[in-house]
């Protein structure tokens, strides 16, 4: 295992109703769900999992700039964000994603895509490595195997 083993899961606002909110769009996961699936993924890459809910958009920030410090201390292999709402509205967080150069999946659990016409830009996607939607739950495996074949030194 190498010395930057650390995934952080950010999860944003109103993921906390995972289960009970619009389950035909979102399932009927839960966020602690969502946890232990997202834990399991990480076991399997020889991850250790920091996995947060936060509602408060500058929570958030804080937690990339912690996930920065990580980066440059060579603990973090990455970082998986459902910022939620706030990537269609947070420049905040792009410039705290940006100006920490960690390596960052955008995700999302339903196909932002094929809702509404405001879901379609992001502020996140222009500073994240990779972006995966519309995969339900199984999404957050997913960005975690992403990232485990993106921290790979290349064998090009």
């Amino acid at each position: 295992m190498s010395l930057a083993n650390t995934v952080f899961v950010l999860n944003g606002p109103n993921l906390n109703l995972l289960g009970t909110r619009e389950p035909q769009v979102y399932g009927s996961a839960t966020l602690d769900d969502v946890h232990a699936l997202t834990a399991a993924a990480c076991a399997t890459h020889g991850f250790m999992l920091d996995f947060r809910q936060s509602n408060h958009e500058g929570e958030l920030v804080d937690w990339v700039h912690e996930a920065g410090r990580a980066h440059a201390a060579g603990t973090l292999a990455g970082v998986v964000l459902n910022a939620g709402a706030y990537t269609h509205t947070s420049v905040a967080l792009h410039d705290a994603i940006k100006g920490t150069g960690i390596l960052l999946v955008e995700l999302h659990i339903s196909n932002v895509h094929a809702r509404e016409s405001f879901r379609h830009h992001s502020y996140i996607s222009p500073v994240a490595k990779a972006v995966i939607a519309g995969f339900g739950v199984q999404g957050y495996a997913l960005a975690v195997a992403g990232l485990a074949a993106l921290s790979q030194p290349s064998r090009a």
